[in-house]
């Protein structure tokens, strides 16, 4: 088992399968010129399925597979297809694009529920947040989802000004299918042109949402990074992913390792860990990914508390979220 100085168990891994995109989301993307890494910097297939046997020796129960945009991948489902062999949970985040292409690989490999990033339900405004005039395909995927019998949750990062107008909207959605929204509080990333003012707090959104609504608290999963409720008489659910007002440290069992194989024992952890040159070295991964669980801040990568507004995001040292993986 993998185990903190704070008495936390991680058994929850993130692998980043690649930092390419088919959108250019500016809170994850620094530009639309951004480069992305040659192939040969990115793990092979082979070499993520043994680091994540690893991990699972090690006690992880649940695997996401997650991007940039992890379908993109040209050998994408021979990762899905190698994974789904391990004794885990396994499911993935994805904005959708090409998710019809992949729902036979999903049934094959036994996942269960997806995450789609969508952040507006206004297609002019989906092609000015995304760059990409790519809404209709992205709901006909949703639908597809939802049609074929997968728990859909949907992420919404909610940025004051921009999105928080659909807040409702978004509610609404949960009345006749079976969603489940998560809306997001604003991360500061590099180059992501974040700041405190654009940050629509967890009190705020469940303010708004009262205004309309009738709701209860849905009791959360042990580790659960969501604060979840149930609008009465909706077919689906909220929740509120609450990392910048009202973190969700003290349980924390996630570990991520981006697209080149650097371990990060939390989101906002300044140092990595070189997993992949190591196993490329033929060396032991196991006591650098212990390390690296030892070396983890008390509560978001050490670099800033909760209380966002005086957070100078200048002094903040992390990759950009598409460097990291979602």
């Amino acid at each position: 088992m993998l185990i903190d100085n704070f008495n936390r168990t991680h058994d929850y891994l993130r692998i980043s399968l690649t930092d390419a995109c088919n959108f250019r989301c500016l809170y994850c993307m620094p530009s639309e010129q951004m480069k992305f890494m040659p192939a040969k910097q990115l793990m092979q297939v082979d070499e993520i399925e043994t680091i994540a046997r690893i991990f699972v020796d090690l006690g992880v129960k649940k695997i996401r597979l997650t991007g940039g945009e992890p379908l993109v991948r040209k050998d994408a489902k021979d990762i899905i297809e190698k994974i789904c062999l391990l004794p885990v949970e396994l499911t993935l985040t994805t904005n959708c694009v090409l998710v019809d292409e992949f729902i036979q690989v999903f049934k094959k490999a036994g996942i269960e529920s997806v995450n789609v990033s969508l952040d507006t339900l206004i297609p002019e405004k989906f092609n000015k947040l995304t760059k990409r005039n790519l809404f209709e395909k992205v709901w006909s995927n949703i639908q597809l989802l939802i049609e074929e019998g997968f728990h859909v949750k949907v992420n919404m990062v909610v940025m004051k000004g921009v999105n928080d107008n659909e807040i409702l909207d978004f509610i609404e959605w949960t009345k006749n299918q079976h969603v489940h929204v998560r809306f997001i509080e604003f991360m500061p990333f590099d180059k992501n042109q974040w700041n405190s003012s654009k940050v629509f707090s967890y009190q705020e959104i469940l303010n708004l949402v009262e205004t309309q609504y009738n709701f209860i608290k849905i009791k959360d999963k042990p580790n659960a990074t969501a604060k979840k409720y149930k609008p009465l008489n909706h077919r689906g659910t909220f929740a509120v992913i609450s990392t910048m007002s009202a973190p969700f440290c003290h349980n924390c069992n996630r570990m991520r390792l981006t697209a080149d194989g650097k371990m990060k024992n939390c989101l906002f952890s300044k140092g990595e860990a070189d997993i992949l040159t190591a196993l490329r070295n033929r060396e032991d991964i196991v006591p650098i990914i212990k390390k690296c669980i030892g070396q983890k801040e008390k509560a978001l990568g050490g670099q800033f508390d909760s209380d966002f507004h005086n957070i100078d995001i200048n002094k903040i040292d992390n990759r950009s979220m598409i460097r990291i993986g979602g």
